[in-house]
């Protein structure tokens, strides 16, 4: 039954019989929306992350939190192919890179916050509705922005033979999920050896980055970035703001600042701790001997050693 009242794109969506299902009604609600489906993802993640919200408000429950955060990108990639239905070679690899991705870190950082029992992140938020709010409303951007090479591949109708992007990309992802996989786990090897309370981690890649993991997260969706480019036409190239965003946001507003402000509070006083910090890059993965002898401005211009990540040590000191 179509109803002729209605647009014809919107009286697809009410016809339902054996000819049609589900995923022919989600492919119309993609077309109604917007052809790049960014209508239709922006909704599904602020309905997954509104969800999650209420769960913590109500419940003062925090321990989901990156877990919604994480498997919301698996779904979105995992429903943008299917939505689109055309189930070409780049849409599904990239599809499953995303998706094994998010499946390893949520499943990670689950695991972790029930066996560490509540997240400090929340101290301040549990009965503060308003900045509970914020939290949630930037990480549903956050999912947004930085699938949008993902979902403009998985929308596109185009499906050029494969490039040498594409091969570079996976590779980069491979070597990302690497490197983040392999820090998170030695990370929390060291945290629960007893030997190690009270200490900072500098075990394994932590040897030659003070946050080795962020490095991996940067590098692998670089990677996606990376292999989506064969697909690219126009405007689409904006979608380079997605790994960029995760990138300034790791540098700047809620990874490498929060940390080294809590590391160094903790830690600042111990001249170990100090040399440590000297002789190890924040970001880039490099020998300590090496990154220790580099000048100040090489180290900021091109290693991302930003004043910020120094002022608690320098706090500490003075005090």
């Amino acid at each position: 039954m179509t109803h002729r009242y209605l647009p014809q794109s919107l009286s697809l969506l009410l016809r339902w019989d054996d000819k049609y299902n589900v995923f022919f009604v989600l492919e119309a609600m993609g077309t109604v929306l917007d052809s790049h489906f960014l209508g239709l993802t922006a909704i599904v993640t602020v309905v997954y992350q509104f969800a999650f919200f209420v769960i913590t408000a109500l419940l003062k429950f925090d321990k989901v939190t990156d877990f919604a955060g994480s498997t919301n990108f698996v779904i979105l990639a995992i429903l943008t192919l299917v939505v689109k239905g055309s189930w070409h070679f780049r849409q599904i690899v990239l599809t499953i890179l995303v998706a094994l991705w998010g499946f390893r870190l949520g499943l990670f950082l689950l695991m972790r916050i029930l066996q560490w029992g509540e997240d400090k992140r929340f101290d301040e938020m549990r009965n503060n509705l308003g900045k509970l709010a914020v939290f949630w409303i930037f990480q549903a951007v956050w999912v947004w922005v930085v699938s949008l090479p993902l979902t403009i591949v998985n929308a596109s109708d185009r499906n050029p033979s494969l490039k040498p992007q594409d091969i570079i990309g996976w590779i980069m992802w491979f070597i990302g999920i690497s490197i983040e996989a392999t820090a998170d786990q030695q990370k929390l090897l060291f945290k629960n050896s007893s030997a190690n309370k009270g200490k900072w981690c500098n075990a394994g890649l932590w040897k030659y980055s003070r946050h080795p993991n962020y490095f991996g997260e940067i590098f692998l969706w670089w990677g996606i970035f990376v292999a989506s480019t064969p697909i690219l036409k126009g405007a689409e190239w904006l979608v380079v703001f997605g790994p960029t965003f995760l990138t300034l946001l790791l540098l700047f507003v809620s990874g490498i600042p929060l940390l080294e402000e809590s590391a160094d509070k903790r830690f600042g006083n111990l001249t170990e701790y100090r040399n440590y910090k000297n002789t190890t890059s924040p970001l880039v993965p490099l020998p300590p001997f090496m990154y220790g002898k580099l000048p100040a401005w090489f180290k900021t211009v091109f290693l991302f050693e930003f004043p910020l990540y120094n002022r608690s040590t320098h706090e500490v000191i003075v005090s």
